[in-house]
């Protein structure tokens, strides 16, 4: 081995450890049949295949691909963009930007997050860099597990969630250059914008970037506003469109 191979082994192992010395985030809710979900899916379905009596202990799972935490590919929304497959590696590690609007929400489940409340969070914390993974802090996953404080349902039946609201995700994208977003709750979109819409316009709009999205954080009020690296670590089925990710983050 030569002594650039051995150094670079060195300078690689020693940036491992100073990886593990620093504090890691959990981003990612444990999920089962009970769990919240999108209303258009059916519940998860695990069952047991082989006990440890049979000689191993062996588990089928069957779920949406959008379930739990997870990511979501351009081609979730978009015809002809990229599938989870297509998504390199470097793409899921990136510096994460925290946006905490969880006062906001406690007052107003209905809250969309607008271009000024990007630029107020600039002003205390500096420009917002591009390549950046950005996060909306809603405390939203602190209603998980519960099924009816998730979906947050009125009386005629329609649910009242925060979202991101369109222009903002513009200006991240098209101004800020900001790799990918992610969020606490099923939808980019808030409720009050979808039932307006008829649709989804944000979570179009972000896989339209040809980028990809996480959706049901937890653990965002752990994580700083700026510093900390977000890992959105996922398996690699063929031609899918999302999967259940297991998102962590690395504290400054």
């Amino acid at each position: 081995m030569s002594n650039n191979i051995a150094n670079e082994n060195i300078y690689l192992l020693k940036a491992l450890q100073f990886l593990k010395e620093k504090k890691w985030v959990d981003l990612t809710h444990s999920f089962g049949p009970e769990s919240p979900h999108f209303s258009a899916f059916d519940h998860a379905e695990f069952k047991t295949l082989f006990t440890h009596e049979d000689g191993f202990f062996a588990q089928q799972f069957s779920f949406a691909g959008q379930y739990g935490t997870h990511i979501d590919a351009p081609i979730h929304f978009v015809p002809n963009r990229r599938f989870l497959e297509d998504l390199s590696l470097k793409e899921l590690v990136l510096p994460l930007v925290v946006i905490d609007k969880s006062e906001e929400v406690a007052k107003n489940p209905d809250f969309i997050l607008s271009v000024g409340d990007i630029l107020q969070f600039e002003e205390e914390y500096g420009k917002i860099e591009a390549g950046t993974f950005v996060a909306l802090r809603t405390d939203w996953s602190k209603r998980w597990p519960n099924v009816e404080a998730f979906n947050n349902k009125d009386a005629e039946g329609n649910n009242h969630t925060p979202g991101w609201g369109l222009e903002a995700l513009k200006f991240l994208f098209e101004e800020r250059r900001v790799k990918a977003i992610g969020h606490e709750t099923f939808d980019t979109d808030a409720s009050v914008d979808y039932q307006k819409n008829g649709k989804l316009v944000g979570e179009y709009y972000v896989l339209d970037q040809d980028t990809y999205q996480i959706e049901l954080l937890t653990n965002l009020d752990k994580v700083p506003a700026k510093g900390a690296i977000i890992f959105n670590i996922v398996a690699k089925p063929e031609k899918a469109s999302g999967f259940p990710v297991r998102s962590f983050a690395i504290l400054p």
